[in-house]
């Protein structure tokens, strides 16, 4: 694979004078208990961590299911963490939408993702908090993931509080040619292998080139390139290992859109109303782990350092604030992004008692230039420009400001043995958020610093005929946007004139839980919980306003079950129902957060479902089969209608190995071809010079939508060497 190594050489030097061109021309580490896991039965799809978990609802997927999985889009491969839905309202280069347990995670600001131990979530992003763009991510790459949910664990930090998935990369994957071919002008070209050294030492190398198009009006023509090369010596906790990504993308944004816009004809269901809303990005990533170990101990190190920037053209409003120019604005962003963890584990055995005891430190510091400009077309208009251009001071359509943060977190754990049947899981976390910005356009500095404390605790039960019981209780949270938190900007809302965001928002939860494998070839969780945040307070970068919320509850219940009648087979399902409410009076939202009709979140979904079939090794036969739910939500706070219908998808992926080192596979999505929304919103828009005339800057409240994708088929080939 020398020869690989040169492509993805030349790949990066490649992609960085393409970026130079660009510039020029005007636009057109959580390391969950999961991970550390030896002694565990592995199925075909998730590993059994009877006796190792802390609560029934974390886990381990294996290769094996991410691998067998029908995806349309990388970012559905989360989806193997039971209750996650992940959907789009905008354009494949845009971040996805994230739902579970309840919550709208927007863009990634409740649901922590990693990747070879890097941070993904973007603090006070451009777009949104917690942004988090996967599209860089190769499958073929993946090992497994590991996953969380709730505010029980101690080395779970900023975003987590209600998910964390943490993804592994691969030391060794086969050497292999891919490529691709799809119905919605989707094709795809993957060229990956491992090249071995004496003493042991591997390097993987990857490079990934691809194009989408959709089944848009105008076709999002979304193209993408990745490239990674990844050595490791030696195992986790004995060996290191030192990854380098590149990855560059830009296409078109399709957008949610106004229904009355379809329904009246000015559109069809796939047509866009603003055909220049659009995205570009890059990001380059050097990462590295260390780990050491002696009879009774282990030490494992990571370092990282990201560098990425982005752009987004958004129109969502159309003429509602401006009749003239329209109110599409371009969201950029450049930002550095350094830090690592190291985490010291010792076990020891005290007049019988067996317990291990982790002590850690986890550092991050994220330096970024971010803004918001008034665009038509694209481009920028007199009043709004930054380089040699002026701001004007007061427009609220320009925004740019120089910002860093840096979140410092030191946490101990002890999991003590103290009967066959009793252990407990005890964490303690404490994170120092240290904030800065300088408004550009007012030339104002703000500053500001935050401790939170968080305990943490988990008690199991069992295992008693292959059945363990779960209580677990603990505190997270999630940063918000500092610009929002120090006051940058102006908050808005009915009696907020003084109120300002904390840097971090508390999240409270409490979970009971049920894991068992009695039944031969069966196995299943069952959580019910509970998660309180103090406030939802969000910086809403599509109106770019910080938007407090009032406190929140989410309480529900999730099963899931796998079941394997034979080697070849596994049935899975899982299903999520939650109950999210704001528990303040009516008296208190409507006068001090403006939420009148209710108590109800804005999209939050009542129910979230999976059914799937994996086959694997059936003759030369494998593939699978997945029936994704999206259930009812309401689409704005208070009443719980307005509301969403949410949808139902089937994909299917059929695959047979021709020979040993040729196969093909064809997938097919949305089987059924339904014809649903993927995403639903409820504001004010106008989008005719009429009414603009009749409505003024009220607008028009209406349905805002973005379809499901049509039926398509896409056929991929690989060979390996």
């Amino acid at each position: 694979m020398a020869l690989l190594a040169s492509v993805s050489t030349l790949a990066f030097a490649a992609s960085a004078q393409a970026q130079q061109a660009d510039n020029a021309a005007p636009p057109a580490p959580v390391r969950v208990a999961a991970s550390s896991i030896d002694t565990v039965d592995v199925t075909s799809s998730r590993v059994d961590l009877m006796g190792a978990a802390d609560t029934a609802s974390q886990g381990s997927v294996t290769q094996e299911e991410l691998d067998l999985r029908p995806v349309y889009r990388v970012g559905q491969l989360l989806e193997t963490l039971p209750g996650l839905v992940v959907t789009v309202h905008s354009g494949e280069g845009k971040a996805n939408q994230y739902l579970l347990r309840g919550f709208n995670l927007d863009h990634g600001t409740d649901i922590a993702n990693f990747i070879d131990d890097m941070p993904i979530n973007r603090p006070t992003n451009t777009h949104g908090q917690g942004y988090s763009d996967l599209n860089f991510v190769m499958p073929q790459l993946l090992q497994g993931v590991d996953y969380t949910k709730g505010p029980y664990y101690a080395e779970v930090g900023d975003f987590g509080a209600v998910g964390s998935e943490h993804m592994k990369l691969a030391n060794e994957i086969p050497d292999q040619v891919s490529t691709s071919i799809g119905t919605l002008g989707d094709e795809d070209l993957f060229v990956g292998g491992t090249t071995h050294f004496e003493g042991g030492g591997k390097l993987v190398e990857a490079l990934d080139v691809s194009h989408l198009n959709g089944p848009y009006t105008y076709p999002d023509g979304f193209r993408k390139i990745s490239s990674t090369l990844h050595y490791s010596q030696g195992t986790e906790t004995d060996g290191y290992s030192v990854t380098g990504m590149y990855f560059k993308d830009k296409g078109r944004n399709s957008t949610d859109v106004p229904l009355r816009a379809i329904s009246d004809g000015l559109i069809g269901r796939y047509g866009t109303l603003d055909p220049t809303d659009g995205n570009r990005a890059e990001r380059w990533s050097l990462s590295g782990h260390y780990g050491t170990s002696g009879d009774d101990w282990t030490l494992v190190t990571n370092l990282y350092a990201v560098h990425s920037t982005m752009t987004l053209w958004n129109n969502f409003t159309h003429f509602l604030n401006n009749p003239i120019d329209g109110d599409q604005e371009q969201q950029d962003e450049t930002r550095t992004t350094v830090g690592g963890g190291t985490a010291y584990t010792r076990a020891m055995t005290v007049a019988g008692i067996d317990s291990e005891t982790t002590v850690g430190l986890q550092e991050r510091y994220d330096s970024e230039y971010i803004d918001r400009r008034h665009t038509r077309a694209r481009t920028v208009l007199d009043y709004c420009n930054d380089g040699l251009g002026v701001y004007s001071a007061g427009n609220s359509a320009c925004q740019a400001d120089n910002a860093q943060m840096s979140d410092s977190a030191p946490y101990v754990s002890n999991t003590t043995h103290w009967l066959s049947w009793l252990r407990t899981t005890i964490g303690l976390r404490e994170d120092y958020y240290n904030a800065t910005d300088q408004n550009i356009i007012t030339r104002n500095n703000y500053s500001g610093q935050e401790w939170l404390l968080q305990p943490k605790g988990s008690v199991a039960f069992g295992p008693w005929y292959k059945t363990e019981f779960y209580i677990s209780s603990g505190q997270g949270f999630h940063s918000d946007d500092i610009r929002g938190s120090l006051g940058a900007l102006a908050p808005q809302g009915p009696g907020l004139a003084d109120f300002r965001a904390p840097l971090m928002a508390k999240a409270k939860g409490y979970e009971i839980g049920i894991r068992n494998s009695s039944i031969p070839d069966l196995q299943v969780q069952l959580a019910l919980f509970r998660e309180d945040f103090s406030s939802e307070v969000a910086y809403n970068a599509d109106a770019g306003q910080d938007q407090p919320t009032a406190p929140s509850r989410r309480q529900g219940m999730e099963l899931s079950a796998e079941y394997h009648p034979m080697p070849w087979l596994e049935f899975n399902t899982d299903l999520a129902s939650t109950t999210a409410r704001y528990f303040k009076n009516q008296a208190t939202l409507a006068n001090s957060y403006g939420i009148v009709g209710g108590d109800h979140i804005a999209n939050a979904p009542k129910f979230i479902g999976s059914f799937g079939i994996l086959v694997d090794n059936l003759g030369p036969w494998f593939g699978g089969l997945q029936e994704r739910i999206l259930g009812p939500y309401p689409l704005t706070d208070g009443p719980a209608d307005p509301h969403g219908g949410g949808y139902a998808e089937t994909n299917v992926d059929v695959g047979y190995k021709v020979t040993d080192n040729f196969k093909v596979q064809l997938a097919v999505f949305n089987l059924l071809n339904r014809k649903a929304w993927a995403a639903e919103y409820y504001y004010a828009t106008n989008i005719t010079p009429q009414e603009v005339a009749k409505y003024g800057s009220a607008g028009v409240a209406d349905y805002q939508v973005h379809p499901l994708e049509s039926l398509s088929a896409r056929l991929t080939m690989t060979m390996t060497f």
